[in-house]
């Protein structure tokens, strides 16, 4: 086993604040990287060393492998974590950080290469007796073969990059007519964005559920899994609303998917935290979606109502320890709900927002916390993802946790970009979420009034309860009518 007493994060903005956070309360030294236009970051100052990378893209700075390795020696790290996104699912890069003689907090690189192919996690969980979506197994380049493949399966169908993930390469064909522009259009993302345009097939499921079970295991051959997330607020196949416990679903049915979060973790190998995905239909049969080799975004749900802190988890498998606590040790508390809070207008079909935060402020109160890497007078660059924030609030029960964030969502005031907090209150008062009955197209369906232009530009306390009370009137005249 290998005490960490210094770690580098290899990454930038909220999760970077969250992880040092974490390591500040351990005792343990904490090494920030930093790009030209995050010199002045949070993330910088908090940590306990900074180093530039000298540069600003992210190909010139986080996804610089050589530059980061150079700097974990020179700064004599035990360790690098790589948070989320970058370089955290990058089989090279936690091969390169082993073989420099420091412990990668994140899974072995094979298993990372495992699930990062689709195709071959689809294979093995098949092999493995977990449901996975009709579909291909093979990786298809030419559009003839595909969409003989699509049209023996029957539309809808849903085109995959192999290597993909998050949203890009994938397109959704609803007849033979247009499958060759949108299976050309899903390589050429899939190009774009991975390096790799092989595609592969599965049957659309419409209106699904996107359920997700966070696992952890250790070197000892212990996995243990802490519950299950809700994922289906989306937009571009990203999430932006999540919570936990899921709504609505069969004890059997959780407990069937967390058996076999854990079956794959076990076939591929795994080691440390963990996120295995799953589609759920209408009729709550599920099915293996991908695993996520790496700390999640919407982590702080599970850790709110299991009071685990999952980082800190890391870094005690990391070390070579054995899992802290049995299956039957690790419990649930009440309820959690997250909302990310981007720099994004979501009148504008979420289009990137830049500028200066000429306002900042942060909502306090009881089950309210804020993991953000941004701070009044940082200019938001146009270079790296729009997230500013994750907002969460736990309850008791999940209609405490709702009135939790409403009330927080209006006491936070940032100005100087657009966010999505007024589409954040939007979700909350919605009848549909309230009641726990949504899908994967619940942005879809939403309408696309939200707050006045001038309400949008305050984007403060006043604007949004304002518009909080005008809903909460327009739908209580709308029970009253019926």
């Amino acid at each position: 086993m290998k005490v960490i007493r210094k770690v580098l994060i290899a990454n930038r903005g909220e999760i970077a604040v969250r992880i040092i956070k974490t390591l500040d309360r351990l005792g343990v030294d904490s090494v920030a990287i930093f790009s030209d236009p995050d010199r002045g970051s949070p993330h910088v100052m908090m940590a306990s060393e900074a180093y530039s990378l000298k540069g600003t893209s992210s190909t010139e700075t986080y996804l610089d492998i050589d530059k980061i390795i150079d700097i974990a020696r020179r700064a004599k790290v035990d360790a690098i974590h790589p948070g989320y996104g970058f370089l955290s699912e990058n089989a090279v890069f936690a091969e390169r950080v082993e073989a420099a003689g420091m412990v990668f907090i994140g899974p072995p690189a094979a298993a990372i290469r495992t699930m990062g192919d689709k195709l071959e996690a689809r294979a093995m969980a098949q092999a493995n007796g977990v449901p996975i979506v009709e579909g291909t197994l093979q990786p298809l380049r030419d559009s003839g073969e595909a969409r003989q493949k699509a049209d023996e399966m029957g539309y809808p169908v849903l085109l995959k990059a192999a290597a993909g993930g998050g949203g890009k390469g994938m397109r959704v064909v609803w007849d033979s007519s247009s499958f060759d522009e949108q299976f050309e259009r899903a390589r050429s993302e899939a190009r774009n964005a991975f390096g790799n345009d092989a595609i592969y097939i599965e049957k659309y499921i419409e209106r699904p559920r996107h359920i997700e079970i966070q696992i952890a295991a250790d070197a000892h051959g212990h996995i243990v899994h802490l519950f299950e997330r809700e994922c289906s607020i989306q937009r571009r196949h990203q999430k932006v609303v999540e919570e936990a416990p899921a709504n609505n679903l069969r004890p059997e049915v959780l407990q069937a998917m967390s058996q076999a979060a854990m079956t794959i973790a076990r076939a591929c190998n795994y080691r440390n935290a963990g996120t295995v995905e799953f589609l759920v239909d209408d009729q709550q049969r599920f099915y293996f979606l991908e695993m996520n080799t790496r700390l999640q975004v919407e982590h702080p749900v599970t850790e709110m109502i299991t009071g685990i802190d999952l980082v800190e988890l890391q870094l005690h498998i990391a070390e070579g320890k054995p899992l802290p606590l049995r299956q039957e040790e690790i419990q649930r508390n009440g309820h959690a709900i997250e909302l990310r809070v981007y720099a994004e207008d979501p009148r504008q079909n979420f289009m990137p927002s830049t500028g200066v935060l000429s306002k900042y402020r942060e909502p306090t109160g009881a089950g309210i916390r804020v993991d953000s890497g941004v701070m009044a007078g940082m200019e938001i660059p146009v270079w790296y993802d729009p997230l500013l924030a994750k907002l969460i609030a736990w309850g008791q029960t999940r209609a405490q946790a709702i009135e939790r964030m409403k009330r927080a969502i209006s006491n936070y005031v940032i100005e100087g970009v657009a966010t999505t907090l007024p589409f954040g209150a939007q979700v909350m008062l919605h009848p549909d979420f309230v009641d726990g009955n949504y899908a994967t197209d619940f942005v879809d369906r939403l309408s696309p009034s939200m707050l006045s232009e001038e309400e949008r530009q305050m984007l403060g306390k006043t604007a949004l309860r304002i518009y909080m009370d005008a809903i909460q009137r327009l739908q209580l005249a709308k029970t009253n009518s019926q």
